[in-house]
């Protein structure tokens, strides 16, 4: 039967395929912004445009006014403006002088002498503006800009009236409106074609880069993208990915052998457990059972604290390990794991704490200083020596054996998982090679260090910085002040 897909999954569907890309996207909006900016642009150029021809009009109409004005106050004679006024006159602009009474007593143009241009009749002295659409006592159908002022000649009161056309003004904004209509076109086609170019000039370096990362994969993981030299994001957004892909990378390494080194771990002791069982097994009588028993119950714990310390281990690397935030008292948990030393090392275990306390997870903090001093006794000749003191900035613990020093070369190495440096020991022997793996996960939960180093006098040493002190823990002894100082001679053999 064929199947018919759902209404959600066809529009899902149809949305997927009427979805724009990016190049669309990009190119529809910068198409609609220069749009947008050109027609406010537009707009405030004509309003200016057309304030500014006014204005000038306006301007040029008060200044020929003022000028037969000042014709009249400097001859005081009418037949001599008269005159003026006849002979100054141009196109588009009408000049009367007109009486008291509405009379035209001159006009710059022979068509405007039998009847006034505007009935405004201003005092002398005063000027007034009005606009109009036409001028039918002339004949004329365009707006005209009317000023009228008033003027005194002797004892005779007149008034002159200068009527300018603005259809000049009225044409040019038209013609300036449309050729910025005419052109936004193709402004706008200029603008998409270039957006359209650029943008796709840019996803193809994306495109190229989306590619080659999809063609890596878990059993390609050394595949690297390539960096377009163009010093921009495309180039920062390559090298982002590159150093993604090493991380994943060296992540993969690391689980891998991970993996490795703990099947490897664990099929020690399930061989052995297996073994014995089979053997018990084809016992009948049973004694078999007593006599494994001890054999496999050991194998037991000891993988048992294997996968605890493998759980552990991968806490403190994903970031799941949150230790407690309480007030320790460092020396006492110190002191404990020298207690517990002594009562299984067969060297002679020296201890020199001070009383010092700091912010952190007590029980975390005593399995670090047991895997260190686990360490120290597998590696000493005859003697381990502890050290606690504070050096204003926390605790510093020194764990010194007269082993040999780890190598420089080993001494980042050895806080790796499963790293033995002494390859001749057995793991039976030797440990599982987690525990300093783990006490460098721990201190750095509790913002602490650990690192291998050498004493002065040339011993291995173990050095751990724990967190700043808590300001309300007891002052510190005086340095060179034993607090506590115990050694035990020879143990266990």
């Amino acid at each position: 039967m064929e199947q018919v897909p759902s209404d959600s999954s066809a529009g899902r569907a149809r949305r997927r395929r009427t979805r724009w890309g990016v190049r669309k996207q990009s190119t529809a909006a910068a198409v609609a912004v220069v749009a947008m900016a050109l027609l406010v642009g537009g707009l405030v150029l004509l309003a200016l445009l057309e304030t500014t021809l006014t204005a000038s009009t306006e301007s040029a109409a008060r200044q020929k006014t003022q000028d037969v004005i000042a014709q009249l106050a400097v001859d005081q004679d009418i037949e001599d403006a008269i005159e003026y006024v006849t002979s100054t006159g141009y196109a588009g602009q009408y000049v009367q002088l007109v009486d008291a009474a509405g009379t035209v007593i001159a006009a710059s143009e022979p068509k405007a002498v039998d009847h006034p241009l505007s009935a405004l009749r201003p005092a002398p002295g005063h000027t007034v503006i009005q606009d109009v659409s036409s001028l039918p006592n002339i004949g004329n159908d365009d707006d005209f800009h009317i000023v009228a002022t008033g003027a005194r000649v002797g004892s005779q009161e007149v008034v002159v009236v200068v009527a300018s056309s603005v259809q000049v003004q009225a044409d040019t904004v038209s013609t300036v409106a449309w050729l910025m209509l005419g052109a936004t076109p193709l402004l706008l086609a200029v603008v998409a074609v270039s957006v359209w170019l650029l943008v796709g000039r840019s996803l193809r370096q994306v495109e190229r880069i989306r590619g080659q990362v999809a063609r890596i994969d878990a059993e390609r993981l050394d595949g690297r993208v390539d960096v377009p030299p163009t010093r921009d994001e495309l180039e920062a957004l390559a090298l982002t990915m590159n150093t993604m892909l090493d991380r994943l990378q060296a992540s993969d390494r690391e689980q891998r052998q991970f993996v490795s080194d703990a099947s490897h771990e664990l099929r020690s002791p399930l061989a052995t457990l297996s073994a014995g069982v089979e053997i018990a097994a084809s016992d009948p009588s049973g004694a078999m059972w007593f006599q494994l028993k001890d054999d496999l119950a050991g194998e037991t714990v000891r993988m048992r604290y294997l996968v605890d310390d493998l759980l552990t281990l991968a806490r403190t690397n994903d970031g799941g390990l949150v230790p407690e935030d309480a007030d320790v008292d460092l020396d006492d948990v110190v002191d404990q794991e020298v207690r517990r030393l002594r009562s299984v090392s067969r060297h002679t275990v020296t201890a020199n704490l001070t009383p010092v306390r700091i912010q952190g997870d007590a029980r975390r903090l005593a399995q670090v200083l047991r895997n260190v001093l686990d360490n120290a006794d597998r590696h000493a000749v005859s003697r381990i020596r502890i050290s606690l003191h504070s050096d204003g900035d926390g605790a510093v613990v020194w764990v010194d054996n007269d082993g040999e020093p780890v190598a420089e070369a080993d001494r980042q190495r050895i806080f790796e998982r499963f790293v033995r440096l002494d390859e001749s020991r057995s793991r039976e022997g030797g440990g599982s090679g987690l525990g300093l793996a783990i006490a460098a996960g721990i201190m750095a939960a509790h913002h602490g260090s650990i690192r291998a180093t050498e004493s002065p006098t040339g011993e291995c040493r173990f050095e751990m910085v724990f967190p700043q002190a808590d300001p309300s823990a007891p002052a510190p002894v005086t340095p060179g002040t034993v607090v506590r100082t115990r050694t035990q001679g020879s143990g266990r053999r």
